[in-house]
């Protein structure tokens, strides 16, 4: 079965940095688009970041851009997501998925696109 791990969340102050990694148990998943959710509590889940197959193009929810960076190494398998000045609503249990589509570089922004999905990481932002 495929599995997405996600690690690096935690407790931040405001202004603060988190990256978190998401590794992938199948090398396939270097051929798939990558992405980022998180679900505040009482919110639905929602886009944060995606990255093609191959690293060459990116998309960001527009309450992030400039401040998120999304990334992959896929000789390691990983994607991951730079948080910098984070702010208190940026706390939610983040997600990394994977759209089962080979070498697609059409953006993705819906988690209906996504095909896999982490077990998510808590990040928190205090004031």
């Amino acid at each position: 079965q495929a599995q997405l791990v996600e690690s690096g969340g935690g407790l931040v102050q405001a202004g603060g940095s988190l990256r978190l990694s998401c590794a992938a148990s199948r090398r396939t998943f270097s051929n798939y688009a990558m992405g980022w959710f998180r679900q505040a509590p009482g919110k639905e889940r929602e886009f944060v970041a995606t990255i093609n197959w191959n690293g060459g193009s990116t998309y960001y929810t527009d309450s992030v851009k400039g401040r998120f960076t999304i990334s992959r190494d896929n000789a390691k398998n990983t994607v991951y997501l730079q948080m910098n000045s984070l702010k208190t609503e940026d706390t939610a249990v983040y997600y990394c998925a994977a759209q089962a589509i080979f070498m697609s570089d059409a953006v993705a922004s819906s988690p209906n696109d996504y095909n896999y999905w982490g077990q998510g990481t808590q990040v928190t932002v205090s004031s």
